[in-house]
């Protein structure tokens, strides 16, 4: 039976570290090229990966999760950049080794860089010519881009100014959680909230907690269970005053319209 040969253009260190198409390679290879100790692949992961103040996600680095025995694994695909300073900090004949391979790839695409002193006259002004044809479809793209963007500003604005007391309490939300989504991921939709409450008791000189203790209070006197006490919320202390409903959702705009956001 005759062996199947196959033939590739990779070379060695290439076909360890996985490199793809875009030459990029995932930290898990990288990691287990650069023979680090494997029971402490997730700690450094978080580390070097996640927590890494330097390369960002969705720019320097794009995870995913692997599966295997029904067991999961957190990787990422990497820049060359991003593998070479993490190679770098490998003291490792193996760090070495990716190390000036990842240099070489960036010393490649220096090289494609053409200088046009090099060109014959005619070529450098047909180079010239396309360099500002270039240059003018380039800020005719970001000049519509950015009046896209304040097209969009000012629906968004309209949308919000339009906003009135009828559905307060569902348009207030949801406006809150996409404040929220804006700042932090969605994280600190209880410090959105809670900044909107804020911003009512100093605007009004109204104190919500207090109304709230008070309001459950004199339900607890008129017999009202306990469980339907602890339901109450600082909006239904708020949707017993006409003019705090105003004022809530006021600020609750103007919030929305710092953060551009909209309904």
């Amino acid at each position: 039976m005759n062996d199947l040969l196959t033939i590739t253009n990779q070379t060695p260190i290439e076909i360890a570290l996985g490199i793809d198409e875009k030459g990029m390679t995932t930290a898990k290879k990288l990691y287990d090229f650069l023979e680090l100790d494997r029971s402490n692949y997730s700690r450094w992961f978080k580390k070097n990966i996640e927590e890494n103040e330097y390369f960002e996600e969705n720019t320097d680095w794009i995870g995913f999760v692997t599966v295997t025995n029904g067991n999961e694994t957190k990787d990422a695909k990497i820049t060359t950049d991003f593998a070479k300073h993490l190679s770098m900090e490998s003291h490792s004949y193996k760090g070495k080794d990716a190390r000036n391979y990842f240099i070489g790839v960036e010393d490649k695409l220096k090289e494609v860089v053409i200088s046009t002193s090099e060109l014959p006259p005619e070529l450098q002004m047909f180079k010239s010519i396309f360099d500002q044809q270039a240059k003018q479809y380039i800020e005719l793209q970001k000049m519509k881009e950015d009046n896209q963007k304040i097209e969009q500003k000012v629906d968004a604005i309209r949308e919000v100014v339009s906003l009135d007391t009828t559905s307060w309490r569902e348009d207030t939300g949801k406006l809150l959680r996409k404040i929220a989504q804006q700042r932090d991921g969605g994280a600190a939709y209880s410090e959105v909230r809670a900044e909107s409450y804020d911003l009512l008791n100093k605007r009004f000189g109204v104190d919500v907690k207090t109304r709230l203790t008070n309001k459950r209070r004199r339900m607890a006197e008129e017999g009202v269970c306990k469980s339907k006490r602890d339901k109450l919320s600082y909006l239904d202390v708020i949707a017993e005053d006409k003019k705090l409903i105003e004022g809530y959702v006021a600020i609750v705009k103007d919030m929305a319209i710092k953060y551009g956001c909209s309904l």
